[in-house]
């Protein structure tokens, strides 16, 4: 369920579609084998090839579904089962339950309506991995697992989204990203690497370009003080290795006995997470920022309205006397 979407913007099955089809594992050898169709049908929401301003609906139907791999009563090494089984007193071990990252199907589908209200605005989200494919390659040959690094940019973003103390620009990113399974680490700018330098090097300089207030550098990854600066924003995440592996390793029971988990010969693994994450990261960057556009247009009395393309064309064609 998306909420908040203004009406008249267009959108077709088609447009998720393409987002979940970067998103859906099977399509190479380093991603879990598991072939899911993830066919996006609208089901409330749009008409005529429009939104129509009320909650948007949208059902993925699970189809590759094998729950023989899954063990009761056995705390797999890396999962969420203890946790969860702490704080609900009951879990559902067949695929992880809410822990597995199949919910991310929905962060996309979701993303794909959230960038196309942002392309409407000229503003161009993406994301990549920038972990070595040999290095994966190895994990996967090694019958274990690795670490990623996705980084993220948002294009043509203005300046003065987000806002102040709890509500930040990067506080906003760093939520939303920490929130995707296997996700560890959220940096923005030079992010860690920041520690390291000097306010002389890490200052972002303002310069006039061509009547346009904006920076000779971007280490601080386009904000300050938790506000867009009009500057690219530049962040990265870090994945860790998946925590399914093929290899046998000690665990206990939930009842505290020890044992030898063995994975299934069926089991179906990613070698690592970060690959199918990049579709997931770009999602999550496309909501933050769609809400904090909308968000803009009630920051001021008279905040000026920035126009989409078609109505910038035709202002373009007026004189200063209209």
């Amino acid at each position: 369920m998306i909420d908040g979407c203004p009406a008249g913007l267009p959108l077709t099955e088609a447009d998720i579609q393409a987002e979940l089809d970067l998103r859906s594992p099977g399509k190479t050898p380093y991603t879990s084998p598991r072939k899911e169709p993830d066919t996006a049908h609208i089901y409330s929401g749009v008409f005529e090839g429009l939104t129509t301003g009320t909650p948007i609906s949208i059902i993925i139907n699970n189809q590759d579904v094998d729950s023989s791999s899954y063990q009761k009563d056995i705390l797999r090494p890396g999962h969420a089962g203890y946790t969860y089984l702490e704080k609900y007193g009951i879990f559902d071990y067949r695929g992880s339950g809410r822990a597995s990252a199949r919910e991310t199907a929905c962060r996309v589908a979701a993303g794909a309506i959230a960038k196309k209200l942002l392309k409407h605005f000229d503003i161009i989200c993406t994301a990549r991995l920038i972990t070595p494919m040999e290095k994966i390659i190895a994990a996967k040959e090694a019958g274990d697992s690795i670490g990623g690094l996705v980084e993220f940019t948002a294009l043509g973003l203005p300046a003065g989204l987000g806002d102040p103390i709890y509500e930040k620009l990067e506080a906003k990113l760093a939520s939303a990203m920490l929130s995707i399974p296997a996700s560890k680490a959220f940096e923005i700018g030079e992010g860690f690497a920041c520690a390291d330098m000097h306010g002389s090097e890490h200052n972002d300089l303002f310069e006039n370009r061509n009547g346009k207030i904006t920076t000779q550098t971007n280490h601080a990854g386009g904000t300050l003080g938790g506000i867009s600066t009009g500057m690219p924003l530049v962040g990265r995440v870090a994945f860790k290795p998946a925590s399914s592996i093929p290899q046998s390793q000690p665990t206990i029971t939930t009842h505290g006995e020890s044992i030898e988990f063995k994975p299934s010969p069926s089991a179906r693994h990613d070698p690592c997470v970060a690959i199918r994450a990049v579709p997931v990261v770009e999602a999550m960057l496309a909501l933050v920022l769609a809400d904090a556009l909308l968000m803009q247009r009630a920051a001021q009395l008279d905040q000026p309205i920035r126009l989409d393309k078609k109505q910038r064309d035709k202002s373009a064609g007026k004189s200063c006397c209209g």
